[in-house]
């Protein structure tokens, strides 16, 4: 489903399933004007089309034990194709990485990471990320305090 097919209902439903993924099909229909089983049929398209990628439950990292949030600018050797896939592949597998973006300008990668403390991510730098054969420098900056996160888009 190309995003030129979304409707006015569509957004509706996207709109309320960002704000709240645990919606019933009934509470949902009721929210954006519609009867049940159309909109559990929508629901179902946007699921299909990936539109909808997925459901999950925000965590608090804190309440975790992981306080520590990290931003890694990584800057590599070489940015051939095959060593940004090679990069790309070591980066996925490590679930202390929760963001990784491909970057334009002074450094190649931006990565939040997070840790349960400094020793933690020390840990992580040193037996992981420096690891890798192509980095060339890393330049870590560490977050005091969260204003604003939100996996909601603007629709």
């Amino acid at each position: 489903m190309p995003i030129s097919e979304l409707d006015a209902i569509d957004r509706k439903i996207l709109r309320a399933l960002q704000s709240n993924g645990k919606i019933s099909v009934g509470e949902l229909a009721e929210k954006v004007g519609l009867s049940p089983s159309p909109c559990a049929r929508r629901v179902r398209l946007l699921e299909k089309a990936r539109i909808v990628k997925g459901y999950a439950a925000i965590v608090d990292q804190r309440k975790v034990g992981l306080p520590i949030s990290a931003f890694a600018s990584i800057k590599l050797e070489r940015q051939r194709e095959e060593d940004l896939d090679r990069f790309a592949e070591a980066v996925s597998r490590w679930p202390e990485v929760l963001d990784c973006y491909l970057m334009t300008g002074q450094r190649d990668y931006l990565m939040r990471i997070v840790a349960a403390d400094l020793d933690a991510y020390e840990r992580f730098l040193k037996d992981k990320l420096t690891r890798l054969d192509n980095v060339a420098s890393i330049e870590t900056s560490f977050a005091l305090g969260q204003v604003k996160r939100s996996e909601a888009l603007p629709l």
